[in-house]
């Protein structure tokens, strides 16, 4: 399942699901799966995905691959530790006491990191208060509980992926305006399902964007995943209707369907997506499962109004951040957390498919912060 679960056992199911709408085309699945014994285990307490989580956090911070991963993500987030890390350890060496100069001069540069003003403005209002009481009281004191902080925002925001019911797959429905690396993030996150042994089924929904089929067929192909489409302006509801019948009949674990880029200040775009969540629901009153929005940390504030937006039109239960290593603004990540309390599921910090890591609170702290 998703979030680097081991697949899910189910019961196979032969033959294709019907169409819903105009034909579909689909790449790279032409055979249904060969029948098989129907399973009876089930899911370990907790769930298939929290329990796949502690243990891909576990790995991460193992042996030599682990060191490689945290090598990897400080280096994707070398512009961002130059304000949150860097310019805050300049900021208090040689300093002997905690004034009211020191507080100021340290919330311009969490503003200036986009860490945003709400939780700005928290943070430096507890550590005043903690200074008061004497609970912090140097420097180097300072730097650690400014790091509980930005822990406290994160973990608040924590929340484990919805699993489905026995028999039917995962949906993870991708949203996200055109050029935040939505295609892209499709790409990778299903290679990564892969890797864990899961059936994976990718659904073309954007039928706008010129290409944008032809994209996620191109990222199918790669991976060796069916690719359920239609044709270019075709209805996106009825694509998605269409995947998710044949995922749920052929015995597939994830579905992850593909969203148009969708202007979030388009409020008939907006009622479109709602619609496709309907749809959905017809077959599976649970899905989806994820809601996952991906963002572009170069755009610093723009990301948070884009959060904002999208989640009030269908409430988002995930975050990718993409683009995190070419920023010095990726505290944005704790302006989402703060204001909206949506975990963060997976970080982009380069180009390639092992760039996609999998988000960590502390694991992410540490490479952020730690000297």
């Amino acid at each position: 399942m998703f979030g680097f679960g081991k697949k899910k056992t189910r019961p196979e199911a032969g033959g294709q699901a019907p169409a819903a709408g105009a034909p579909v085309v689909e790449r790279n699945a032409s055979e249904p799966p060969a029948p098989g014994p129907v399973a009876t285990d089930q899911p370990p307490a907790g769930g298939r995905l929290a329990q796949a989580i502690a243990e891909r956090a576990d790995r991460q911070q193992e042996g030599e691959a682990g060191r490689s991963f945290f090598r990897g993500l400080r280096n994707g987030l070398a512009r961002t530790r130059e304000v949150l890390n860097a310019d805050i350890a300049e900021l208090v060496t040689g300093r002997k006491e905690i004034d009211e100069d020191l507080l100021e001069e340290l919330e311009m540069l969490l503003v200036s990191a986009d860490v945003g003003m709400p939780a700005t403005t928290r943070i430096i209002e507890d550590l005043a208060y903690r200074v008061k009481l004497r609970e912090v009281s140097d420097p180097q004191g300072l730097l650690e509980a400014v790091r509980r902080q930005l822990a406290d925002i994160l973990h608040r925001a924590d929340a484990p992926v919805r699993q489905p019911a026995a028999g039917r797959p995962q949906v993870i429905l991708m949203v996200g305006v055109n050029g935040v690396g939505k295609t892209t993030t499709i790409g990778k996150l299903t290679k990564q399902l892969q890797a864990e042994g899961n059936k994976v089924m990718l659904a073309a929904g954007d039928t706008f964007r010129a290409a944008a089929v032809e994209q996620l067929q191109a990222w199918g192909e790669r991976n060796d995943v069916p690719v359920i489409a239609q044709h270019t302006g075709a209805d996106p509801a009825s694509v998605i209707y269409d995947a998710l019948q044949a995922a749920t009949a052929r015995g597939f674990d994830v579905l992850i369907a593909d969203t148009a880029g969708r202007l979030h200040t388009k409020s008939n775009l907006m009622e479109e997506l709602k619609k496709i969540v309907r749809v959905m629901k017809k077959i599976d009153p649970d899905a989806p499962h994820e809601v996952m929005l991906v963002v572009d940390a170069t755009t610093g504030q723009n990301a948070l109004h884009q959060a904002v937006q999208f989640n009030a039109a269908v409430p988002i239960t995930g975050i990718t951040l993409t683009k995190l290593d070419g920023t010095a603004k990726g505290g944005i990540l704790f302006a989402i957390a703060e204001r909206l309390e949506v975990p963060f599921r997976f970080i982009g910090v380069g180009e390639k498919i092992e760039d996609l890591k999998h988000f960590e609170a502390d694991i992410f702290l540490d490479a952020l912060m730690k000297p």
